[in-house]
């Protein structure tokens, strides 16, 4: 792939197209995490240091092809002004009533915004005529939307066809880092897993078991796995007709020679936003929710994480949104983090409820990588081609 940094050089009065993905949540149009937001800031402040003029294209929420004024990119617009300290004028016009040279005529503008992408029904089509439109207001195109890259979407995938087609800095960033933990491995590797659906996660697991050392499965998931080998799991959640899939992965860890280690005790409560009780797993009753793993199973992952050289975590090991569930999450932060201090360890972390345990720890930043990618980041996992990847080659 061409990246953009290759052509720093000729960036100069530039017109790029920056497809991002600042589909960020927002509560009354109050933007409530803006972390696709910050991520995407050294890529804007790349571009303005090179002297292009950029013109950003984006989403947000499921408007359906409506014009929908709560999922306007406004908010997103005065937050990016904020951040970047700079005039960003939010485009609201419909793009087929106006044309290239409507762009940039204020000399001293450097960053436009499109209003939402999805306020288009062509969009989401992968309309070629919508894509040649969006071609048509600038020299080059650049992805900067890994986790837009799995859709087949006109802004991502067929617009490349009409305009010169970079890869960004951040994505980049991310295929370099998934790279190390589906191809260019460090090993010992250890993969943490966790969530409530098993069969959501089958694709990835099966794709990795062959390249990892060691799974280990927490939260949700894991409860699966202990309800296959009998044990008693109570009122926890799990995911109904899934033991043909757990006896599957464990046939197929023994073939491939990976270790699977599951909780061997566990905090439960009789309800949610109660406190912890420790038990053993063989000592969980009916009435019990399993809400995160205990000390033992902490020991057992610590000894793993400490002999392990590259490690991809994917869900927290338990409730971790009530204080009295979030140790579990909150060491084996710690214990990566520990090792990332002393360079002992490459370490990445994707999806958006293990993105939130690590926010609410602060320890983000002490990661290699934090993909807030979602189903892109399982795709790529499951060694499917992205089409917005494909589509840059």
């Amino acid at each position: 792939m061409k990246t953009i940094e290759s052509i720093a050089k000729s960036l100069n009065g530039k017109k790029i197209l920056l497809r991002l993905d600042l589909n960020v949540p927002l509560n009354r149009q109050k933007i409530t995490d803006s972390n696709r937001i910050d991520k995407i800031i050294p890529t804007l402040q790349f571009l303005v240091k090179n002297k292009a003029k950029i013109l950003i294209l984006s989403h947000v929420g499921r408007p359906k092809g409506k014009v929908i004024k709560e999922l306007s990119m406004e908010p997103i617009c005065e937050n990016l002004k904020n951040k970047l300290g700079q005039n960003i004028h939010l485009i609201k016009s419909n793009i087929n009533n106006f044309k290239d040279e409507d762009l940039f005529y204020n000399k001293n503008e450097s960053i436009l915004m499109l209003e939402n992408l999805r306020f288009y029904n062509e969009e989401e089509e992968n309309n070629e005529e919508f894509a040649k439109i969006l071609a048509g207001f600038g020299d080059l195109y650049v992805n900067e939307a890994f986790s837009c890259s799995h859709r087949k979407h006109a802004s991502v995938f067929s617009i490349t066809k009409f305009v010169p087609s970079y890869a960004g800095i951040q994505l980049m960033s991310e295929i370099t880092a998934l790279s190390k933990i589906t191809k260019d491995i460090t090993r010992p590797i250890t993969c943490i897993i966790g969530g409530s659906k098993i069969s959501t996660k089958i694709n990835v697991i099966k794709n990795l078991i062959s390249k990892f050392d060691n799974l280990i499965f927490v939260g949700g998931m894991a409860n699966n796995i202990l309800k296959n080998k009998k044990f008693q799991i109570g009122k926890s959640i799990f995911e109904e007709n899934c033991d043909h899939i757990v006896e599957d992965i464990f046939n197929l860890s023994k073939d491939q020679n990976c270790k699977i280690i599951f909780p061997v005790d566990a905090s439960v409560s009789k309800k949610i936003d109660g406190k912890g009780d420790i038990k053993k797993i063989s000592e969980i009753q009916e009435d019990d929710l399993i809400l995160d793993i205990g000390p033992e199973t902490l020991r057992i992952l610590d000894k793993t994480i400490e002999e392990s050289r590259t490690v991809l975590w994917n869900g927290p090991a338990g409730y971790f949104e009530n204080e009295n569930f979030k140790k579990g999450s909150l060491e084996i932060a710690r214990k990566i983090v520990e090792k990332n201090k002393k360079n002992e360890i490459y370490s990445v972390a994707g999806g958006g409820d293990t993105v939130a345990a690590l926010n609410s720890f602060n320890l983000t930043k002490h990661f290699n990588f934090v993909s807030t990618a979602g189903g892109a980041f399982l795709e790529f996992l499951e060694g499917r081609d992205l089409p917005g990847i494909k589509a840059l080659y």
